[in-house]
């Protein structure tokens, strides 16, 4: 399974833990992140996270700034794209089985780095029960 990643400045750490974990689990990631803390702009990096999953180039994506909110518009703003904005555990579970979220966007400023690797963990492990949310789901996208 190949996992996309991105994130700003408020991320590294964060998207370092998170690609370690992930790599030790055998997944394939693509990192679209910075390195560095200096400052950047979200879109650069939550834009290419959006086109892989859009494409088909990854399964899932993980994008990570400050508030998870300006990346999480960002990436929400391409078609076929369900990001779910997650601070615990149980809402990654319940953005995969309700809505299909197939990109998680994590608040790096309000959740430990343990919190985030948990998070992605039940995520990337959640299914979608499709039945009554399958419908609701097959609404969201504009046409």
């Amino acid at each position: 399974m190949k996992i996309s990643i991105g994130n700003d400045h408020a991320g590294p750490d964060y998207k370092n833990a998170i690609v370690l974990f992930l790599e030790q689990k055998g997944y394939e990631v693509i990192n679209h992140g910075t390195n560095s803390f200096d400052s950047v702009d979200y879109p650069d990096f939550g834009h290419p996270v959006a086109l892989d999953v859009e494409t088909g180039k990854a399964n899932f994506g993980i994008v990570i700034c400050g508030s998870g909110n300006g990346i999480n518009m960002t990436v929400n703003k391409h078609q076929g794209i369900r990001a779910a904005l997650c601070w615990t555990k149980e809402i990654s579970a319940l953005a995969r089985q309700h809505n299909d979220a197939n990109i998680i966007s994590i608040p790096a400023r309000f959740t430990s780095i343990q919190q985030a690797v948990e998070m992605v963990d039940t995520f990337l492990n959640t299914a979608f029960e499709g039945g009554r949310h399958a419908n609701r789901v097959g609404k969201i996208a504009c046409q």
